[in-house]
């Protein structure tokens, strides 16, 4: 008896992965590949050589002792062993993370609150994001030197002078250990929460609106509605604006710089304001280089931390 063998099944057949075919070197070349590398290959080579030139540059001149003017000499690991015996930099280390402390504690949930607020106005809501982003069109060294009339220790002070209608004050402001780096927190949130209000805006555009309504229907209030609808549909917008909060928290200069200097008695120095004194008071810019990379490096095994311990959170 001749039997004849059944056909497969149809979900045997669909488990077998389909064959892809594999380009071919000639047919790369046919389509026009090598055209297509030698158009890129100068903007390639210009961008490696503006963005990746001085990275490598700095990290060559860590090891040098150099002030940019005479021959430089390879001293090794010199420049890192000077920096990290500095006593200052116990100081400067601990001033940068009391102010990213700060800038987190206060600064980084207003800028969402205020999102939350435009985005339940409604009406007229362009206002408020106007006028939230209104700050950060002021020119940062302008910001500045405004508060720093505002923050006058005197009793004629703008901030002072509105304490002074409560029996409060004067109040030293800048001029105090303990009140110099909220200060300079209050003027960085001020100056820099409108661009983070924006991107808060642009991410609530994409909550579901059918998830609010769902929730109105039940009862829900507003605080309910934020804390089980609107923070963690958004909270992938929110890590990655931590992180970036953090990373320039870190790096604050320009505001220590221009208000106090570092001062009063190093209680705003900063580890950007040690990098500058090293480069263009002392004129050593080995030191300053190598100070700049061991920050690199501990931003860069941070923000990889990060992301790895928060990326189940960041995709649920």
């Amino acid at each position: 008896m001749t039997t004849t063998s059944s056909p497969a099944p149809a979900t045997a057949r669909a488990a077998t992965p389909p064959v892809r075919r594999r380009a071919s070197f000639s047919r790369w070349r046919s389509r026009g590949g090598p055209a297509a590398v030698v158009l890129a290959l100068p903007a390639f080579l210009v961008f490696l050589y503006f963005a990746w030139g001085p990275i490598v540059r700095a990290v060559v001149m860590s090891f040098e002792k150099t002030n940019m003017v005479g021959p430089s000499i390879w001293v090794g690991l010199g420049n890192f062993t000077y920096v990290l015996a500095d006593p200052l930099l116990p100081r400067a280390i601990v001033n940068t993370l009391w102010y990213a402390f700060l800038a987190f504690v206060f600064g980084f949930p207003l800028p969402i609150l205020l999102a939350v607020f435009i985005a339940e106005v409604r009406k007229r809501s362009w206002v408020f994001s106007a006028l939230a982003y209104l700050p950060v069109v002021v020119p940062p060294v302008v910001s500045i030197l405004l508060w720093k009339t505002f923050y006058d220790p005197g009793s004629s002070g703008t901030f002072n002078t509105v304490l002074g209608w409560f029996g409060v004050g004067p109040w030293p402001w800048l001029n105090s250990v303990h009140s110099a780096v909220p200060s300079i927190v209050l003027e960085t949130t001020w100056a820099s929460a409108g661009t983070a209000v924006i991107i808060y805006l642009a991410a609530l555009a994409g909550v579901r609106t059918e998830l609010y309504e769902a929730a109105e229907l039940d009862g829900s209030g507003i605080w309910s509605r934020i804390w089980h609808i609107t923070l963690p549909q958004m909270r992938g917008v929110i890590l990655i604006m931590l992180l970036l909060q953090i990373i320039g928290t870190m790096q604050i200069f320009t505001e220590p710089y221009i208000f106090t200097g570092g001062g009063p008695q190093n209680s705003t120095l900063t580890v950007l304001l040690m990098i500058y004194d090293y480069a263009f008071v002392n004129s050593d810019y080995g030191a300053a280089t190598a100070l700049s990379v061991l920050l690199a490096v501990v931003l860069a095994l941070f923000s990889f931390a990060y992301q790895w311990l928060t990326r189940k959170w960041g995709t649920d």
